[in-house]
């Protein structure tokens, strides 16, 4: 079965790695336990793997945006080591109201938007309704519905913190990022198989 226009959006800080305020360095990258596995049976399914985080850290000044994809390249390297692939990252370094006017903007890639989603479903051809969006936050959830996928939520990072507030609730709502892609995975086979 090809399962190639499908993709796992995840998100990065609390749902992939652990939360550090405003990671901005290698040095400081920590997976949170399965993480890898977790990746690993989502590239033995067949089906695209992508990051998607905001990082008002580049718009507030805390760090350079050259910071993000020196963090990104650690992430992949980490990952590669143990088989283990994210196809594409995706990221929005946009602020409304920050004093730097390269960042000062209302883009449609900050989520709870779903500017991200709409960036990879154009580049590599995904069926937003057949894929999922795996996060810590309700804005991961509400970008994930925005843009017509499934959802996942996590308790890792500050999911166990925000479920109770989030405006819209998730499909599912898991341990951990592995135990969201046991969910995933379920839901991918049971839709694939033929009706008796």
């Amino acid at each position: 079965m090809n399962r190639s226009d499908i993709a796992v959006f995840l998100d990065r800080d609390g749902t992939v790695n652990a939360e550090v305020h405003y990671l901005s360095s290698p040095d400081k990258l920590q997976l949170i336990p399965r993480t890898i596995s977790a990746i690993r049976e989502l590239n033995d399914l067949g089906v695209k793997v992508f990051i998607i985080t905001n990082q008002s850290g580049v718009a507030r000044g805390i760090f350079p945006e050259s910071a993000v994809s020196v963090v990104h390249e650690a992430l992949r390297d980490m990952l590669k080591k143990e088989n283990a692939l994210v196809d594409d990252f995706y990221y929005c370094p946009h602020l409304p109201g920050v004093a730097d006017a390269r960042y000062d903007r209302d883009c449609e890639c900050r989520k709870p938007k779903p500017g991200m989603l709409h960036q990879a479903r154009k580049k590599y051809a995904i069926d937003l309704r057949r894929s999922y969006v795996i996060g810590d936050r309700c804005i991961d959830v509400a970008a994930g519905k925005a843009a017509g996928t499934g959802t996942v939520m996590v308790s890792t990072g500050y999911g166990a913190q925000e479920i109770s507030d989030c405006r819209t609730e998730p499909d599912f709502f898991a341990a951990d990022l592995y135990d969201g892609v046991q969910y995933v995975k379920q839901k991918i086979l049971s839709q694939e198989r033929p009706l008796i």
